[in-house]
């Protein structure tokens, strides 16, 4: 399995996210919980398709900033009584970085941007 490097893990905010820009697929949310795993799940809510990434990270959970459906970020799916999920991607945490599964980014194309609502940071 080949990995490709997305960021430094402190890029990744505690209690938050980045996104992965992809052309197309849609974007991946990066996400890191208050003590430090990292996760990365497809950028939509099942429900309506909101950007988790701009949701609110709790435990080990987001909360969709559209309609407050909870999402394991584990799993990607929903806490029940809501019902559904969202794909979840292989990360990998080695030497403070962030790395993807590289067929998560090549089978399905993305750029090399990583994007948050504040700045804008190149992976390496």
């Amino acid at each position: 399995m080949s990995w490709t490097d997305i960021c430094a893990v402190d890029d990744v905010p505690l209690l938050g996210s980045r996104v992965v820009r992809r052309a197309r697929g849609g974007d991946i949310a990066i996400f890191r919980t208050g003590n430090g795993s990292v996760f990365a799940l497809l950028d939509r809510c099942p429900h309506k398709g909101g950007p988790l990434s701009q949701g609110i990270v709790f435990g080990e959970r987001v909360a969709c900033p559209l309609h407050n459906w909870t999402i394991e970020l584990d799993s990607g799916c929903a806490v029940a009584p809501d019902e559904g999920c969202t794909v979840r991607f292989a990360t990998r945490v080695e030497a403070g970085r962030v790395s993807l599964q590289s067929s998560t980014l090549s089978e399905q194309g993305a750029d090399t941007a990583i994007l948050d609502a504040s700045a804008v940071v190149t992976a390496a």
